[in-house]
Formats: structure tokens, C-alpha cells, sequence
């Protein structure tokens, strides 16, 4: 396959690192990620300013490498739109340091990336592990990616994201494929001090709440399994059309 690669913490994050050193031994790889940390980026794009790319060396990995100063959906369609010579057959964005879970994926710049690669139609898997994996943990999560992306690529959708979260636990207990969970963020903030009388400070630092549901990555990933949910851009709540058509127009009134 040829298979484009990012994330959302910076091109010289660990996990790119050793994702790319996995794949690129099996596939043709393309490396373009953002040159600094920009996690729950969402998906934001970069419009009042020129991004500028930047061909980089990262030592060991023989792939072309491209850093931009943008968010990680301006690196998947800077590289489809001008980068790419030829059409890519895979997006992988990560591997993302920390979860993706449940909500986590509105605000995930990883994710957001390969949404990103929904939309102009390349199919596209987000992977996340727990947080400050170390290097055999982000070698086992670099090899199940590559097994999924390889077991998934002839059936998967070019509209699909395959959102995918890998545990700390060795013990390989298999993989769920499952719903998103709720996982919500008490967003408690802590004021700062300032000398500004006019001012106040906030930082965040939420605390999270999960909703283990059965049958969510919430629920599955604190079982030890790795979770895979497909998702799609298309936020339509089919469930409601009609009666939201009954409430507001004239031929729903009828």
C-alpha cells in the first residue's frame, strides 16, 4: 500500500516514529505531520495565513518527511491537494500519545486527521495508546496497527475512519469492535495569579468522567482489549428528520 502518515503531536513525536519505522518496512510510506505539538486541535484548518512545509530528516526512518505549521488537517490536504504525486490508498494518523475515547474524538486532532482522509475518500484509521508509552509498548501498538490496517484495507469504506485505542495490557486479550462511550470532562479550572486587576486566569485542568457503558471503548479498553469504532463525518441525527420536519415546515405540518 502506499499509506500517508501523520498525527497530531508534531512530527517528532515517538509514536509517528515508530509507526512509520513499522510500516515503511512493508509499505511505501509519506510522512506529513505538524511541526509542533497540537493536540485537540479538532478539526480546525489554518485560513488567515500561508502554512509553510518543510522537507525534514528524522533519523532512521528512509520515508520522505514533511513538517508543517498547521494543524493536522492542514497536513492531510496540503498533502493530497500538493504533496502527492500519486493517490495515497491508506491514511494512518498516530500513534496518538493518549486515549481517544467515546467524546474525546471531537476534540482529537489525530482523529480529526483522518476524518480529514474520509472526506476527500481514503480510507483512514486514527490509532491512540495510553498515555507516556514507552518504546516496547509503542513498538506492540506500531505492529497492530499495521495487522489492522492490512486486515481491514480490501473491505474498509473509502468514507470510514477506524478509530482505534490500544491498552497498556500485554496479554492480547483481542480486539472489540464497539460503540463510542461517553466520556465527559469535568472541566475544573484552576485560577492563576495575575497583575492585572481587570484579569483573570484559567487553567484547565479537567478531571475525566466516564460513562462505562457495556459494549464501549470506554468499557472495553479498562477490560485490556483493544477497541476498534468506525466512525464517519456525517453528524445527521437520521432519528429525528422527520419529527424535526413536523416541528418547522409546512409540508411536515400537513
Amino acid at each position: 500500500m502506499r499509506i500517508l502518515i501523520t498525527n497530531d503531536d508534531g512530527v517528532n513525536a515517538k509514536g509517528i516514529y515508530f509507526l512509520t519505522k513499522e510500516l515503511e518496512a512493508h509499505h511505501e510510506c509519506i510522512v506529513v505531520a505538524p511541526d509542533k505539538q497540537r493536540s485537540a486541535a479538532g478539526h480546525s484548518i489554518t485560513l488567515h495565513r500561508p502554512i509553510t512545509v518543510k522537507k525534514v530528516k528524522l533519523e532512521g526512518i528512509k520515508s520522505m518527511v514533511y513538517s508543517v505549521d498547521g494543524k493536522p488537517a492542514d497536513c492531510v490536504k496540503v498533502a493530497i491537494e500538493k504533496l502527492l504525486n500519486e493517490k495515497v490508498d491508506l491514511i494512518i494518523s498516530g500513534i496518538n500519545n493518549g486515549y481517544n475515547l467515546g467524546t474525546d474524538v471531537l476534540y482529537s486532532g489525530t482523529v480529526s486527521a483522518a476524518v480529514e482522509g474520509a472526506i476527500y475518500k481514503i480510507p483512514s484509521i486514527a490509532v491512540s495508546v495510553d498515555f507516556d508509552a514507552d518504546e516496547e509498548y509503542l513498538k506492540r501498538a506500531a505492529k497492530i496497527s499495521k495487522e489492522i490496517a492490512e486486515r481491514s484495507f480490501n473491505n474498509l469504506k473509502d468514507d470510514v475512519v477506524l478509530n482505534v485505542n490500544i491498552p497498556k495490557d500485554e496479554t492480547n486479550k483481542g480486539i472489540r469492535v464497539c460503540i463510542l462511550g461517553n466520556r465527559v470532562y469535568k472541566n475544573a479550572y484552576i485560577e492563576e495569579d495575575t497583575d492585572n486587576e481587570y484579569e483573570r486566569r484559567f487553567q484547565l485542568a479537567g478531571t475525566v468522567m466516564d460513562n462505562d457503558d457495556e459494549n464501549s471503548d470506554v468499557f472495553y479498553i479498562k477490560k485490556g482489549y483493544i477497541t476498534v469504532t468506525p466512525l464517519h463525518y456525517d453528524l445527521t441525527n437520521f432519528n429525528i428528520i422527520a419529527q424535526v420536519n413536523s416541528w418547522l415546515t409546512e409540508e411536515g405540518s400537513k
